[in-house]
């Protein structure tokens, strides 16, 4: 098993839940930054989303919980990490759960998202 650095699972976090800030999450310096030029998405709903519909959404209201619920990272190589947790995350007045997985790869210039699931659950009571 490899083990990942206090530096790396950090920094790796901190991405993630930038993911679901609304200031950054539609910033498009900072998503052109973050994802890999092959990005691509199965979202909870079942679609795929490609970089391109990623960077042309617009701006909206963001109510998840943070810290993200649940997060593990882990090293798959020395320079690629699965990244996953629970959202909750509220849209038109519904609390909506979902298992999050993401692939990210360390390149020269820092982490790149690859890839990124999300698949819905009922949490048990």
């Amino acid at each position: 098993m490899l083990l990942i650095s206090d530096e790396d699972r950090n920094l790796l976090q901190r991405l993630e839940e930038d993911l679901w800030r609304q200031e950054t999450r539609f910033d498009l310096a900072f998503l052109k930054k973050v994802l890999a030029a092959d990005f691509f998405e199965f979202g909870r709903s079942g679609r795929t989303y490609t970089r391109e519909d990623t960077l042309s959404h617009t701006s909206q209201p963001i109510d998840a919980v943070l810290p993200l619920p649940d997060i593990q990272v882990r090293l798959l190589t020395p320079n690629v990490a699965l990244v996953t947790y629970n959202s909750v995350a509220m849209y038109d007045g519904v609390v909506e759960h979902g298992r999050r997985a993401s692939i990210w790869s360390r390149t020269k210039d820092g982490w790149e998202l690859r890839f990124h699931q999300g698949t819905p659950y009922r949490p048990t009571q």
